[in-house]
């Protein structure tokens, strides 16, 4: 091959990789136009760039061709004859009309909102779900039940269909003890709730053939009923099956010629909706009864919906988590509870002290063998431990240091975050209004409730005094590297002088004046007079 031979080779690569790059340039820019992105939960608008895309999106919606709408007006509903444009204008337009509303509620009404979810395409994956669905399933997280549950949904369920019901899938049943199970189960019954406890861990551990022991706690030797005890995996499916095709009956009675989920006669789809991380795709795995969803502790693992097709009679459809918008909860109970990622927290402190609030602090200091400050005497015996204190404890006894030189709290605070949801502390909330009659668990030890009661009686009443003050305030400052330590003094050889051994004595300082315990408060004056002189007098 001459030199001319390679010098063309050599451009005709060079040219091809612009010719790839500028493909490539170009269905980029094709899939930003079209809208394909990939399926990413948003629950906090922090990037200038997805403000100034929802920007674009509002102008380009409600401009001159397209005028803001009623706000009393629904927006058009859904018919065969609309195209996909219509259906994705109209879809975005309605939902930009409720993120306006919830701002306004939130500046007019003076209301503290939590993050929900702003990506439009993860609630289409809602709508989508609950449009085929025949029966709702909520999958909740046992331990805090009603923290997961959105009432809104069960209604708008209801309005798309009157005759569709919304089943209450409580999660992690294995880590409540019996009688909460029960307190539970009564205030279900009590408000109408379809619910049903369920474990999905012990149904995975059953099908890979171990067994796991569920806290039953019978009492007077009565058996467990249907209504506490923890479903199985194929007792759950009979049931959701069950339910499924009680709906679809009622429903093709009251309107036969009118199937609105669109399946077959004899097929009934089961939807199932949450929260992120509270074990839908671990759910579905198990009923499954293989892997067809990634599973994982970050919330927002599933991006799409699917459509799982147990039998001929039963299918499932898993809905991505959704995080709905709340006035009744904050920020840090969510990072806690695990709807919002732990690795993106900024604040771990108030999360942290979310955790130290609801486990006891005998719990916290069994699981991890550490031993956490004491109250002080003027301080509330029984108050629940500071999540500074529970950090620089963990942080201690791990030995976690960051490379300032301080407790490293953000490692520490997201391993004592993972153990919280994972149910390795344990705590579990009880349904509002239960009575303290029978309690469950103390919280305190035997030991921590006498030193309570003792160090109650003998706890001053007037309230902390000065002394217990500068105390706390100089014990913080040496905690924190701002105090100065006492440094024991360096002797120094005597020299050989003589005359540089001699020390001036020094004079002790009149301190009688200071105030003492039986004054009235005021500082002692003495007053020194000088004597006449009496002696006769000298006449020059």
């Amino acid at each position: 091959m001459g030199k001319n031979d390679k010098a063309a080779l050599g451009r005709a690569l060079v040219k091809h990789h612009n010719q790839m790059v500028q493909q490539s340039k170009e269905k980029g820019r094709f899939y930003r136009n079209q809208q394909r992105k990939v399926l990413e939960s948003i629950t906090d608008v922090n990037d200038i760039d997805a403000v100034i895309e929802q920007a674009d999106e509002a102008a380009r919606l409600f401009s001159a061709d397209n005028p803001v709408p009623n706000l009393l007006v629904d927006p058009p509903p859904w018919n065969a004859k609309m195209t996909v444009e219509e259906l994705d204008a109209n879809e975005t337009r309605a939902f930009l009309v409720w993120r306006r509303n919830l701002a306004s509620l939130e500046e007019n009404e003076k209301l503290v909102l939590t993050p929900f979810e702003k990506n439009l395409d993860i609630w289409r994956q809602l709508w989508r779900v609950v449009e085929r669905s025949d029966l709702l399933v909520m999958v909740v997280d046992a331990r805090d039940p009603l923290f997961y549950r959105c009432p809104d949904l069960e209604d708008y369920a209801r309005e798309i269909d009157e005759h569709r019901r919304t089943l209450l899938l409580v999660n992690k049943a294995d880590l409540l003890p019996y009688a909460v199970r029960e307190k539970w189960a009564k205030y279900f019954h009590l408000h109408g709730i379809l619910f049903v406890f369920w474990s999905a861990k012990a149904a995975t551990a059953a099908l890979e053939g171990k067994m796991l022991g569920f806290p039953t706690e019978k009492q007077n030797g009565l058996q467990e009923s249907d209504d506490t005890k923890i479903y199985g995996r194929e007792e759950l499916l009979a049931r959701l099956q069950s339910e499924a095709e009680e709906i679809a009956m009622t429903r093709r009675k009251h309107s036969p010629s009118v199937n609105i989920s669109g399946n077959a006669s004899k097929s009934v789809v089961v939807g199932f909706v949450g929260y992120p991380n509270v074990g839908k795709s671990s759910t579905i795995n198990a009923l499954v009864g293989e892997k067809r969803t990634g599973v994982t502790s970050t919330p927002g693992k599933t991006k799409h919906f699917q459509t799982l097709i147990i039998s001929d009679e039963l299918t499932l459809c898993d809905c991505p988590g959704l995080v709905f918008p709340s006035f009744t909860s904050s920020r840090y109970e969510m990072i806690a509870s695990g709807v919002l990622p732990i690795d993106r927290m900024t604040e771990h402190r108030e999360a942290i002290q979310v955790v130290a609030n609801r486990v006891p602090r005998h719990a916290i200091e069994d699981v991890y063998k550490i031993t956490l400050p004491k109250p002080k005497s003027y301080e509330p015996q029984s108050r629940s431990p500071l999540g500074s204190e529970l950090l620089r404890a963990y942080c201690a006894s791990r030995g976690y240091v960051a490379s300032s030189g301080l407790p490293d709290e953000t490692k520490a605070a997201r391993i004592i975050l993972k153990d919280y949801i994972d149910g390795k502390l344990p705590h579990f909330e009880m349904p509002p209004g239960t009575s303290d009659e029978e309690p469950i668990s103390s919280g305190l030890r035997e030991s921590d409730s006498s030193d309570c009661e003792d160090d109650g009686n003998s706890e001053d009443e007037s309230g902390p005094t000065l002394e217990h003050v500068l105390t706390d305030l100089n014990s913080f400052d040496v905690a924190n590297g701002l105090g100065l330590e006492k440094v024991a003094p360096v002797k120094k050889k005597p020299a050989n002088a003589s005359h540089k051994q001699h020390r001036k004595p020094q004079r002790k300082k009149d301190r009688s004046w200071r105030v003492h315990g039986d004054g009235d408060g005021m500082p002692v004056v003495r007053v020194f007079q000088k004597p006449l002189n009496t002696g006769p007098l000298k006449v020059g």
